[in-house]
């Protein structure tokens, strides 16, 4: 009897602590989450190109009416680069625009901008590049670029004879763009847009 009371005093501690209790599992790490990023409806508007600053710019396009065009304050900058911003997302369109001379400057800049985009193999896991054409029947090439990068959309369009406009979206991250998925194919679809809607003026 001493015994068979001995072992069930020994068995309760294990079957308590083998068991549990449903509470016990708050205390276990959970998995990193993302929130849930709740996306504005498309829309655009030519508006901005009329403004007296930008009237004179050798091209012009639908803006995206939740994103600001604000000229490029960095030390590379050059005549008619901007920067359209998505101050909701910390996302930045980086535009720079060149003037083309003769058909060397076209092959010039044709592949700086290959350049600049494949710095990115380092780290990417894909670079696609898609030739097409423009609504107003302009020349371009699209990159996508997959794996955590800080740029992961570009494009670049020409008329082959007067202009050369690039297009580069940023995130000021690099790590994690998984989460950033939904941010990058809302902005994506609005570089698309500016690409369609893109003037090039004479």
């Amino acid at each position: 009897m001493k015994i068979n009371n001995f072992l069930s005093l020994l068995f309760i501690p294990v079957i308590l602590f083998s068991c549990g209790s449903s509470t016990d599992q708050a205390y276990l790490p959970k998995p990193r989450g993302f929130h849930r990023i709740e996306m504005p409806n498309h829309a655009y508007s030519d508006q901005v190109f009329k403004n007296k600053e930008l009237k004179g710019y050798p091209y012009q396009f639908e803006l995206a009416s939740n994103a600001i065009l604000v000229p490029d304050s960095s030390f590379m900058s050059e005549p008619y680069w901007v920067e359209v911003k998505y101050p909701q997302f910390d996302a930045t369109v980086d535009i720079s625009y060149k003037k083309l001379a003769n058909f060397d400057s076209l092959v010039g800049y044709t592949n700086t901008s290959n350049v600049l985009t494949f710095k990115h193999n380092v780290r990417a896991t894909a670079i696609d590049e898609y030739s097409t054409q423009t609504n107003n029947g302009y020349a371009a090439v699209m990159y996508e670029i997959e794996g955590d990068v800080p740029s992961q959309f570009q494009f670049f369009v020409t008329d082959s004879t007067k202009h050369f406009f690039r297009a580069a979206l940023y995130f000021p991250t690099s790590t994690q763009n998984d989460s950033l998925a939904p941010l990058i194919d809302y902005v994506k679809e609005d570089m698309i847009h500016m690409m369609n809607t893109l003037k090039l003026k004479n």
